[in-house]
Formats: structure tokens, C-alpha cells, sequence
């Protein structure tokens, strides 16, 4: 069965709290995976059933009527998840990218909800499963200590770090600010020199004159200024070319083809 999950509130920088339980925000496909009629189900956070494209974890033993929650993840060089290479596996059967489900909540226990029990509880029933599996990782996180896991996760380029209420309860299908996450954001300086057309997403250009990516994360303030003080200089189908106006970007990391990932405005230069 699907459960529509828990999303979490971003917040910009970590705090220490034992009230808190620590994990690595892992980057890959949020998953929900149950058992139902003693066949594993697995559904992506938008209730799209993936079942076939992860035949590793139709051997998933839990019990009949449970739910978990979890990340799909290529680990990658970090463990933390190549999200380029979750993507490749996810959209190709030819891909043959080793996979780890890295589950961190439990919804249901033989059938019955336990989304109502605080984190901490949840935690010690899925424990209590003692999931014994080749491509899957129980995350139990660590109290407290959230700053130094966030220089950790920092040091080794992970993207980032999410905190959550030991007591907080599992709120499906909404976003809570009981569950934080923290990203690791990289920050780089480009020059604006477009925009497109049909949704004004911006065209972003490295110093050196090399297309960096598209840029559709903007303040409405930015781009009111945006829009007030540019100068179109020539346009194509798609696109409105414009004298190149400078920015610093916030992003996650760069793709292999050195693109930026998910790029927001930071600041003018």
C-alpha cells in the first residue's frame, strides 16, 4: 500500500539538541516499500508504483502489512548517493548500478498505523524487524550532535544533514517543521545572459564563458530587478538573449557534465 510521506522544512544551519535525532540527508528517490498479499510493493513519493524496476527488493523479508519509508540511493563515492546514478538506474533497464533502499521509519506494522508513536519508538520497532538484506540499510541516526555531523557531511561533500523531533509523530502527506533538513549548499559566481521564454527560467554562464545551466529559482523581488534592468540584445525560438548581468548562485554540487545542480539566487555582484 501507498502512504504519501512526511516532507520535511529546510532551515540554514544545525543546532545541537538531544532532542533531536541526527541523520545524513541522503541523495537519491524518496520510497515507501510494503508488503501486501505476501508481495513487496515499492512507490515513489508521488504514488508512482516502481515495483519492476528494483527486482533486488522483492526479497525484502518484513512482516505481511508493514510500510517503511526510505531513500533510494546509488551510494556513490561517499555513500551518501549519486543522485546522476540513482537517476540512470531509475529511468533504464540497461543500467546496472548497485542499489541500497536506506530506510529510516516505519508507517505500519501488520497492518496497523504507528504513525501516531513518537520517532524514537518507531525507531526501535523497525530495529525490532532486524531487516537482514544485501541492498538494504537501516538508519538509526545518532542524538544530538548535529553541528559536527554538519562539518562532517560538509568535509566530504555530502548534500546534507536532516534533523528531527525524537517525539515528533509521522504527519503523512505533510511538511513539518519537526523534521529540518540542512543542505550543504556550494556557492558560485555566474553571469545571467537569457532567459526563456516560455517560463523566464534564466540561462546561467561560468566566468570563463561556459554554459553553466538553467536557473528557475529566483526571489520575486530579484526578478522584478531582473526584469527592470536588463537588456535584450537578440533572441531565438526559445530564448532572449540579454547584456550578461552578474549573480552568485546557491546550488547542490555540479553534475559530471559540470552543470550546476538545482541552482537558486543568492546575491547581485
Amino acid at each position: 500500500m501507498f502512504i504519501s510521506p512526511m516532507l520535511l522544512e529546510s532551515t540554514k544551519d544545525p543546532f545541537d539538541s538531544d532532542d533531536y535525532i541526527t541523520e545524513t540527508k541522503f541523495d537519491g528517490i524518496r520510497l515507501i516499500a510494503s508488503k501486501t498479499n505476501g508481495q513487496i510493493r515499492l512507490y515513489t513519493r508521488h504514488n508512482n508504483e516502481v515495483t519492476a524496476k528494483f527486482p533486488e527488493l522483492h526479497t525484502l523479508q518484513i512482516p505481511e502489512g508493514a510500510v517503511l519509508d526510505g531513500e533510494l540511493i546509488v551510494p556513490g563515492p561517499t555513500g551518501a548517493g549519486d543522485f546522476e546514478a540513482v537517476m540512470e538506474r531509475f529511468q533504464s533497464r540497461k543500467s546496472f548500478h548497485t542499489i541500497v533502499f536506506c530506510v529510516f521509519d516505519i508507517l505500519r506494522l501488520d497492518g496497523v498505523a504507528v504513525t501516531s508513536k513518537p520517532l524514537f519508538e518507531r525507531k526501535a520497532i523497525l530495529a525490532g524487524l532486524a531487516i537482514n538484506h544485501p541492498n538494504v540499510k537501516v538508519i538509526e541516526g545518532i542524538r544530538g550532535h548535529a553541528a559536527d555531523y554538519f562539518e562532517l557531511v560538509r568535509q566530504n561533500r555530502i548534500e546534507g544533514i536532516v534533523m528531527k523531533r525524537v517525539d515528533s509523530s509521522y504527519a503523512e502527506s505533510k511538511r513539518s517543521d519537526r523534521w529540518l533538513k540542512i543542505v550543504n549548499y556550494e556557492y558560485t559566481d555566474v553571469w545571467i545572459t537569457g532567459y526563456r521564454k516560455e517560463d523566464n527560467a534564466l540561462v546561467l554562464t561560468y566566468e570563463d564563458g561556459s554554459y553553466a545551466g538553467i536557473m528557475e529559482f529566483m526571489p520575486h523581488a530579484e526578478r522584478r530587478k531582473f526584469h527592470a534592468e536588463r537588456k535584450d540584445v537578440g533572441e531565438t525560438d526559445k530564448y532572449v538573449n540579454i547584456e550578461p548581468l552578474k549573480c552568485r548562485v546557491k546550488h547542490r554540487f555540479k553534475t559530471k557534465n559540470e552543470l550546476l545542480r538545482i541552482p537558486s539566487f543568492d546575491s547581485w555582484l
